[in-house]
């Protein structure tokens, strides 16, 4: 990274590559926001009459909207000085705006949709408004115009946002923010090519790579978090009984809980900021990371929502759309640390990938039991991944990261 006095918004090499304060406490933003993520699914597979792939087709756009919001957020901060003052500046409006998407989000289908579709782009415009205006007649960072391109591109995604949000409770309004979440990331990906302006080539651009390494680490343990946070509350419901099918229920959820931190962060998950380091473009495996933890996290968030329903139902006989949460939840974060693991390491984990097979091949067997059976078969998997694991490493020095990227 370049160390230059000419150019004060770029990291220097002498600036800390740990996350700021300020990053700690946007963070916070999203431990909520992601309770209300798991709200919204808990009322998609509980209501009556409802149909089940169009709800929660409807809160998986909601939920891509809030990744987008923090993973950029972290781009900015590790590629960007975060204690200047136009950085700073650009995070707080970020956690402001943020809470108000998040507020909004269990009705952002609903009667919130208009206030969420403004929040969502007083966000994404917003923070770069007051950035150019922070730095307007300072140094320009090594990438002068990549602000305004960000800016066309939201530009032109707000119009199907807008206009989605007017449409009312309407399937007008699901396609139109599909398509504007898709623009959103397609900008992201291509690196918001505009004419005349040129685009974003990853990897051109200095940036903080262990910074952004552990930023992931740090999102993906704000989804344990969550994880753990609703679990807890849907424990303290009905006056907190410790029923044995209810207190069961919580045992095994705070099992998988460790068990799914153990194959995040075993090994792959632990030397992320070395496989940056050692990675041909650090940039490009950056993009690619923030693709795969986006499947982990949503994995995630629906193991917790599969154990809320196992501690509200631990006997009963189980709903089959339930599944999807229950066995779906465990095989997407793993299929996400599959490619996880092809990531940091250049191979493929089969222990993860029968793993996935094994949860979608039992899924008849699990329709005719009760849904702590199915909480402790999903437990019992993810047992056998972190054994073997264990049995892998067992006489053989760590293994070190080879990233093919």
């Amino acid at each position: 990274m370049a160390d230059t006095p000419t150019d004060p918004l770029l990291r220097a090499e002498s600036s800390s590559q740990r996350a700021t304060f300020l990053e700690l406490f946007f963070d916070l933003v999203f431990v909520f926001a992601l309770t209300r993520v798991s709200q919204r699914l808990v009322e998609d597979f509980t209501a009556e009459q409802r149909v089940l792939l169009s709800e929660v087709g409807q809160t998986l756009v909601l939920f891509l909207a809030l990744w987008l919001i923090w993973s950029s957020t972290a781009w900015i901060t590790s590629t960007l000085e975060p204690e200047a003052f136009a950085v700073q500046g650009a995070v707080v409006v970020t956690v402001i705006g943020s809470m108000v998407v998040a507020v909004a989000l269990p009705e952002g289908f609903g009667r919130h949709g208009l206030v969420f579709v403004v929040a969502y782009l007083a966000v994404q415009m917003g923070r770069i408004g007051f950035f150019l205006f922070a730095t307007h007649g300072r140094a320009a960072p090594a990438d002068p115009t990549g602000p305004r391109r960000v800016l066309v591109w939201f530009a032109v995604s707000a119009v199907p946002w807008l206009v989605g949000g007017l449409a009312g409770e309407s399937v007008l309004r699901g396609v139109l923010w599909t398509l504007a979440v898709g623009v959103d990331y397609l900008g992201l990906t291509l690196g918001w090519p505009v004419p005349r302006m040129g685009r974003a080539r990853y990897g051109e651009q200095p940036f903080a790579a262990e910074h952004l390494a552990e930023r992931y680490q740090q999102f993906l343990l704000i989804g344990l978090g969550e994880l753990i946070l609703v679990t807890g509350i849907a424990f303290g419901g009905d006056g907190g009984e410790f029923t044995p099918g209810r207190t069961g229920a919580l045992g095994l959820a705070l099992v998988s809980t460790v068990l799914l931190w153990r194959i995040y962060f075993y090994r792959a998950g632990h030397v992320l900021p070395t496989a940056f380091i050692r990675s041909r473009n650090s940039a490009g495996l950056g993009l690619s990371a923030a693709y795969t933890h986006l499947v982990m996290i949503a994995g995630i968030v629906l193991t917790g929502v599969g154990y809320e329903l196992s501690i509200a139902h631990p006997a009963e006989e189980i709903v089959p759309v339930w599944l999807v949460a229950l066995l779906g939840g465990p095989a997407l974060f793993l299929a996400g640390r599959s490619l996880f693991e092809f990531q940091v390491f250049g191979r493929i984990s089969w222990p993860r990938v029968a793993a996935v097979l094994l949860l979608g091949a039992v899924v008849p067997l699990m329709e005719i039991l009760p849904l702590l059976a199915v909480a402790a078969t999903v437990v019992t998997v993810l047992l056998g991944v972190a054994l073997a694991d264990l049995r892998r490493a067992r006489g053989h020095a760590p293994e070190q990261p080879a990233p093919p990227i």
